[in-house]
């Protein structure tokens, strides 16, 4: 836990711009992959070409982090970031890119923001962590919120929706799974060295699926546009998020970094509705107020839970 008492008034309302920006770039993410959608890219194309640009960055934080914190790692620990790294940055983001192909931005983001809520369960069923019922009625009201915005998509996205959803669904799952695993391994190697790793490892994955599904030089032949809306999507969507979520939780603390994640979901939709032209109607922002109001509630009762520091 970082010691966010010994910054200033100043540099805490910095980091909290520093989160802001961080929750909206990320969220953009679905924005730009909708935008390549529309050029004639899948989401294996979206997938690869996101990791290749984000790939120098990472292998420089990577460098970096191993440079100010030296830390040699066990052949253990070596494979403990290639599990995390298949499941956090390469399963989680494959499936997510797949989902995306059916579904709107805006049941995406929802959807993705129920994974809180699967580490929870999941924590349950392999850690035998007890659930209160304050939790439950709380995860019930977000995935209350869901099928609202479930149900309004299957009026107006056609018949692909539940499929689309069941792959977002198995996004949030794999990335649950990811956060389970990194529990210990962070406190050894650092957030920003297990990250980095963790993305080399995943872009590795996602070069082989690319050559095994298209060939070497299937990527030569995307349009300009496309690798243009890659190298933002990168940069500011995987890069960008990365490193202003983590120097804001280093000055503010997780629980209020996390509740400004919240920001996520009701960006999306109205970057959906200004960039996609996605409808914004009644039923979706209850839904998203749903889910909103549950995933807040299952962090607070966790929270309450925490013996004091």
């Amino acid at each position: 836990m970082s010691d966010t008492h010994i910054f200033t008034t100043k540099q805490r309302q910095v980091a909290l711009i520093w989160a802001i920006f961080g929750a909206l770039f990320f969220s953009a993410k679905a924005i730009f992959a909708k935008l390549m959608y529309r050029e004639g890219a899948d989401f294996l194309d979206v997938l690869t070409l996101r990791m290749i640009f984000a790939l120098p960055f990472f292998i420089g934080i990577g460098w970096w982090a191993r440079r100010t914190q030296p830390y040699q790692m066990t052949g253990r620990e070596f494979l403990q970031v290639c599990v995390v790294g298949v499941f956090g940055y390469y399963l989680a983001s494959l499936f997510d890119f797949m989902g995306l192909e059916h579904i709107t931005v805006g049941l995406e983001r929802l959807i993705l923001f129920l994974t809180p809520s699967m580490v929870l369960v999941f924590s349950k069923f392999v850690f035998k962590r007890d659930i209160d019922a304050k939790q439950w009625l709380a995860m019930a009201l977000a995935y209350v919120g869901i099928a609202l915005v479930f149900w309004h998509e299957l009026g107006v996205g056609g018949s692909n929706v539940p499929l689309g959803s069941t792959l977002v669904f198995a996004s949030a799952a794999a990335y649950a799974a990811y956060l389970l695993m990194t529990g210990e391994l962070v406190k050894r190697l650092g957030a920003m060295r297990l990250v980095a790793y963790a993305m080399v490892v995943s872009t590795v994955l996602c070069l082989g699926h690319y050559v095994v599904v298209r060939g070497a030089g299937g990527l030569a032949e995307q349009s300009p546009l496309v690798y243009g809306y890659s190298v933002v999507n990168a940069l500011l969507c995987t890069v960008a998020p990365v490193l202003l979520t983590m120097l804001a939780v280093n000055r503010l603390g997780s629980p209020l970094v996390s509740q400004v994640g919240m920001l996520g979901p009701v960006s999306t939709v109205g970057l959906g509705y200004v960039f996609l032209g996605e409808p914004i109607t009644l039923t979706q922002m209850m839904g998203t107020a749903l889910v909103i109001l549950g995933i807040f509630l299952v962090g607070r009762v966790a929270s309450g839970k925490m013996p004091a520091k």
